[in-house]
């Protein structure tokens, strides 16, 4: 039986990759024509099905052709996208004379993921652009509260008075770090039970309770005690602790893609909550070169961070 408010589940991003396909027929050329994997276009048209109650395709080994639902659902959203992108375009011309640089705080490797957001928003208000600072999660606040940073990307909750989350720019899993002995690394994926008993690296004093409880829980889910251990301040502080085998810990999934260590691997952690990473920013009324980055945050919606 169809739910009611389902049309409410499907965003902006998901009418696009579906118009794109009622227009390719085709899956691989879909995902190329939008900078997409193939699996995230069948993962939103199946997810609006469910949601919808019905099938917008019909699928075989050789074609892909429109059903009846999905001829009506491309008609009837065809006039009403191009209003929406209509009224972005215009609204993102009116803001075009805006200047400035956003200074971006940011942990590690992540400027590489916000490349696509950069470059949007580059092309969207051409006096603009984007400088990163780096900050560390065991002091996640000092460049914002400083003044030194506009902006700062960083996974929710935001539990530092004074800040307000903005748009969420991509989400992703969670592996855990194993030393390479350990019988946890011959497995393909771990569970949070797998932490009771274990120790985990304590991040330091100024990391908020919220974000520690949040990837490294005091206890699993089942109720079993998970050791809080030595304190490590650094991504790489922590990497030599697993190393050694004197700790496991959770961590965000993209590790997984860009780092590899002596003695470490990396197991998906197959029940673990998503971690939604947010632009967080003073709540205050921003600049207007960064009320334009945040704007195209939340046109572009955000997306998914895939494993390696």
């Amino acid at each position: 039986m169809r739910r009611e408010g389902a049309a409410a589940d499907v965003e902006l991003r998901d009418i696009e990759i579906f118009l794109a396909l009622a227009e390719e027929l085709h899956f691989g050329r879909t995902a190329q024509r939008l900078h997409l994997s193939q699996a995230r276009v069948s993962q939103s048209i199946s997810r609006q099905e469910r949601s919808l109650g019905g099938a917008l395709f019909d699928r075989s080994t050789r074609t892909v052709t429109l059903t009846p639902l999905g001829r009506r659902l491309r008609d009837e959203l065809r006039p009403g996208y191009r209003m929406i992108r209509q009224a972005l375009a215009g609204a993102a011309a009116a803001s075009a004379s805006c200047s400035g640089t956003v200074r971006l705080a940011v942990m590690g490797v992540l400027p590489v993921e916000l490349g696509a957001l950069v470059e949007e928003f580059r092309a969207r208000h051409p006096g603009c652009d984007v400088a990163f600072t780096e900050f560390h999660f065991s002091d996640p606040f000092a460049r914002i509260r400083s003044g030194q940073a506009d902006v700062q990307l960083m996974w929710a909750p935001v539990p530092e008075p004074g800040l307000r989350a903005g748009p969420v720019v991509f989400t992703e899993g969670r592996v855990l770090a194993v030393a390479e002995g350990s019988e946890l690394a011959s497995r393909t994926r771990v569970s949070l039970e797998d932490l009771a008993g274990r120790t985990v690296p304590d991040p330091g004093g100024r990391a908020p309770d919220e974000w520690r409880r949040a990837m490294c829980p005091d206890r699993t889910p089942g109720g079993r005690l998970i050791h809080r251990g030595p304190p490590a301040l650094t991504f790489h502080e922590i990497l030599a602790l697993v190393a050694a085998g004197r700790a496991v810990c959770p961590l965000n999934s993209h590790v997984s893609r860009y780092y590899t260590y002596p003695g470490v691997v990396f197991v998906p952690i197959e029940d673990a909550p998503a971690t939604r990473w947010t632009l967080a920013l003073p709540d205050l009324t921003p600049p207007p070169h960064v009320r334009a980055f945040l704007d195209t945050a939340r046109a572009l919606g955000p997306r998914r961070i895939e494993a390696r």
